[in-house]
């Protein structure tokens, strides 16, 4: 990705130093385990993972800092922020809207977040109750390694994709789904959230196709890299992993080949109206 000549966002938290009291991050293998524990045994992911207040004291040690960071990895993720902002801003523009970024909060091991006390075993996830993105740089290292899904646009896909749940919640996509859920059973809320997951992904395909066509950002590959790294999160994918076979009513974000599809097209059409996965038959 040509990305050093992109302009970098200061909309960045940079807790990496800070120490909260609470769980310990299980890494992204400690996540397979336990959500293979919480497809087993009908528990609460989120309880598994550490995104509840129970499972920590809520202790913080340090202050984040504000602004661009000054290593590679993390001046490369304002980067990528930086051209979130600029591209949805342009598309909701068009529309009349008013685009608010979210802030990128970069921690190392777990965090405080307004949607509970996280672990690195979460991954990669956006909090509406605050509007940050929250990720934890050692994610992409156990994405390359163990799911062999390597590349600078790798982790730009994962960025753009929970930039994408920021863009439902801005557009009220995630509080009508909220809401549905409530009053749905357990599989169709499933169903429901799969949607939901499959939209930030062809909202990351969105995002790549209008960057790329104002500021020619993609290089040879970076498709193909974002690709895998879709491949690779894909339930069947994941579960396969835990347990050996795929249990797609248990579904909550997607199949591989979703999960694929739904990127290629945003970035094939380049539209948020090509991205209704909630349309009856999409």
């Amino acid at each position: 990705m040509r990305w050093r000549d992109s302009r970098e966002s200061g909309n960045v938290q940079d807790y990496r130093r800070v120490r909260f009291g609470g769980g310990a991050g299980l890494g992204i293998g400690g996540t397979l385990v336990a959500l293979a524990a919480a497809y087993f045994f009908g528990v609460d992911p989120r309880v598994i993972l550490g995104l509840t207040d129970a499972v920590s004291n809520n202790t913080q040690s340090g202050e984040p800092v504000t602004g661009i960071p000054q290593d590679e990895q993390g001046r490369f993720m304002s980067a990528v922020l930086g051209e979130t902002e600029d591209t949805w801003s342009a598309i909701f523009q068009v529309s009349g809207r008013e685009y608010t970024p979210p802030t990128l909060a970069l921690y190392s091991g777990q965090i405080r977040s307004a949607c509970g006390f996280a672990s690195a075993a979460a991954g990669p996830f956006y909090c509406p109750g605050d509007q940050k993105v929250y990720i934890d740089l050692a994610f992409f290292d156990e994405l390359k390694s163990r799911f062999q899904a390597p590349g600078d646009f790798a982790q730009a896909y994962v960025l753009a994709h929970e930039v994408g749940h920021h863009v439902q919640k801005l557009l009220g996509t995630e509080a009508r789904i909220r809401i549905s859920q409530e009053n749905a059973s357990e599989h169709d809320a499933n169903a429901l959230q799969v949607k939901m997951e499959l939209q930030a992904d062809c909202f990351a395909g969105v995002w790549a196709h209008n960057a790329d066509r104002a500021r020619h950002i993609l290089e040879q590959g970076d498709v193909e890299e974002a690709l895998a790294a879709a491949a690779a999160v894909g339930d069947d994918t994941l579960q396969k992993r835990t347990q050996g076979y795929v249990v797609p009513d248990s579904f909550t974000h997607g199949s591989a080949a979703q999960r694929t599809s739904w990127f290629k097209r945003g970035l094939t059409e380049g539209t948020v109206e090509s991205c209704d996965t909630f349309r009856e038959g999409a």
